[in-house]
């Protein structure tokens, strides 16, 4: 007999302290490594309530979590198909995965309760996957976008939004009752049950900070087609100051001859997440783009940086202009 969830008022109070000796199964977007950064402060205060963590999640995914949480369990779950095109088009990429996404959302659903049904779950928690939810046990989509950035002709967008969003028993939101971090994004005004659960960042596991003898980090995140512009513009500056990269290894293999010309600057690869972790906390001052968990990583750390915007990712662009206020 399924439980009707949503008729039950302490599920919709839930926030992550609540959580506590419960198998929880949880699943990051596979668009963008930041969706996966967020969820490792997470799992980690999930595990110190005593929590059995499972995690759905896709090669790559899998990984960076084997990093931080090397004896965690792993479920192999196949993303979003999804890629950004050359041009850096995103609402025309989107627009021609639309009926591949839906088919993929339609067929996660199913997955997904069979999963809980399979490792005993109480409690699923879904990183912005629209489709990772169960209507047996209490679901809970994390997400900072309760708005999405459209325009105003694409109100219809937002309703789709919204719609999903009501299919979840709450929505966490990586923020301040405020919005102090996301702005109008982040803003409950349609009556959905959010809870603001403050930021996540990685950081915050790191009680010892090292000397911070870099004087700036620059992270290259996100697809190759805009990481490529966006390093060749930061190599072709011209600066003194001694610098850390870190980057994709396919960057660092296409720019190997820029990497001869410039002395004061040290490159890492981004498949290292311990290690990037350990350089980002010596940086004076982080360069990168403006996604929202670099923002959390930067509210952390609290050091200067300099932000652009993914060409094409109004949400980026949005953030930027918030953050630069």
């Amino acid at each position: 007999m399924e439980c009707d969830i949503f008729q039950m008022p302490y599920l919709r109070r839930m926030i992550p302290e609540t959580i506590q000796h419960k198998r929880i199964l949880i699943s990051p977007l596979n668009w963008g490594m930041g969706h996966v950064a967020r969820c490792i402060p997470l799992i980690d205060r999930l595990l110190k309530q005593g929590n059995t963590v499972i995690v759905a999640g896709d090669e790559t995914q899998q990984e960076i979590l084997k990093q931080y949480f090397p004896n965690l369990e792993m479920v192999l779950h196949t993303g979003y198909p999804f890629h950004f095109g050359e041009k850096g088009n995103f609402a025309l990429d989107l627009a021609s995965r639309f009926m591949a996404l839906n088919r993929r959302l339609k067929q996660e659903i199913k997955e997904t309760e069979q999963l809980v049904e399979k490792f005993q779950i109480d409690c699923v928690i879904s990183d912005h996957r629209y489709g990772f939810r169960s209507t047996n046990v209490s679901s809970i989509l994390l997400c900072h976008q309760v708005n999405l950035p459209v325009r105003s002709f694409e109100g219809w967008v937002q309703r789709i939004h919204h719609n999903f969003l009501r299919n979840f028993t709450t929505v966490w939101v990586p923020d301040y009752a405020d919005s102090r971090l996301s702005g109008e994004l982040s803003k409950n005004e349609i009556g959905l049950n959010v809870q603001y659960i403050g930021s996540l960042s990685r950081f915050s596991r790191y009680s010892e900070k090292p000397e911070k003898d870099l004087d700036e980090v620059i992270i290259v995140s996100g697809p190759l087609v805009y990481g490529k512009a966006f390093l060749q513009g930061i190599l072709n500056a011209e600066k003194s100051s001694f610098r850390a990269v870190i980057c994709q290894p396919e960057l660092i293999d296409f720019f190997s001859t820029e990497i001869s010309k410039q002395a004061k600057i040290e490159f890492h690869s981004s498949s290292d997440w311990i290690a990037c972790d350990h350089i980002i906390l010596r940086a004076k001052k982080l360069v990168s783009r403006s996604g929202y968990s670099t923002l959390m990583d930067l509210h952390e750390l609290g050091i200067p940086s300099e932000l652009s915007a993914t060409p094409g990712q109004r949400e980026q662009e949005y953030l930027l202009g918030l953050w630069n206020k």
